[in-house]
């Protein structure tokens, strides 16, 4: 009685991507799900709603006031006192300035950040929430 080792058919040279093309289809499903379209800011503030918006354009330097007076660029907490050099070294090309400002933020908070803009030659923009809609 001799063995034989010898494959009886062909080698399977073809294979099948059905699977892998599942795979893919559910972690884009997942990434798309799980992804967040609408930028957040980590700092907490109450914005003012208003009845209309407009979209913002995501190349833009955002500063925000909070309600005790702490001032923050691009996330990075700032003293008033540095809030002009914090804005210029955050700078590269971005022509506009978001100021995301707590309803409690004092007016004097929003002209020392008004007064940086100008000084900058930027373009201004208050973030605001729509009426009806929850942060």
């Amino acid at each position: 009685m001799s063995l034989d080792f010898s494959p009886s058919q062909e080698p399977m040279t073809d294979i099948s991507l059905a699977g892998m093309t599942d795979v893919v289809l559910l972690l884009l499903i997942f990434f798309l799900l799980t992804s967040s379209f609408i930028p957040q800011m980590g700092i907490q503030v109450t914005l003012p709603e208003v009845d209309t918006s407009a979209p913002v354009d995501e190349q833009s330097i955002t500063v925000a006031l909070t309600a005790d007076g702490t001032y923050y660029v691009n996330g990075s907490q700032v003293s008033g006192s540095r809030l002009l050099n914090e804005i210029r070294a955050a700078r590269s090309n971005q022509t506009t300035l978001i100021v995301r400002a707590d309803e409690a933020a004092s007016i004097g908070q929003f002209a020392s950040v008004a007064s940086a803009a100008r000084a900058l030659d930027m373009r201004i923009l208050v973030a605001t929430e729509r009426s009806g809609r929850s942060p």
